[in-house]
């Protein structure tokens, strides 16, 4: 299972660094994705990045603020998300994706407990 760490409470503009790490296991040759869910709605895609991170995704409307990156030699994943908005607020999770397109959650296992961000205004 995944731990997402290093959410927190921050102002519109602030920065934030999530990581993903997973005990007992490699993220090498996984494709890894960042998902997040706000309060109400569903599950949405984030990032994502190839196993040799030479390929990366995101959502539209955080491609030119958030950066997915990967330290397979540490067994990490970062998600750097700056120019933060209210609306970036949710609950961040990192899962491995293993079938289907990038975008859709169902096409990834190993979910593990998210980290909460939060954006003020």
């Amino acid at each position: 299972q995944l731990q997402a760490s290093g959410g927190g409470l921050v102002q519109a503009g602030d920065s934030l660094r999530l990581s993903c790490a997973a005990s007992g296991r490699t993220f090498n040759g996984l494709n890894m994705g960042w998902f997040r869910q706000a309060p109400g709605k569903e599950r949405e895609f984030v990032a994502w990045i190839h196993w040799t991170g030479g390929t990366t995704y995101y959502k539209d409307s955080v491609k030119d603020r958030f950066t997915i990156s990967r330290d397979n030699s540490k067994n990490t994943v970062s998600l750097q998300m700056n120019s933060l908005q209210p609306e970036d607020t949710a609950v961040y999770y990192c899962a491995v994706h293993y079938s289907g397109t990038y975008a859709s959650a169902g096409g990834y296992s190993s979910w593990g407990q998210g980290t909460q961000v939060t954006v003020s205004s």
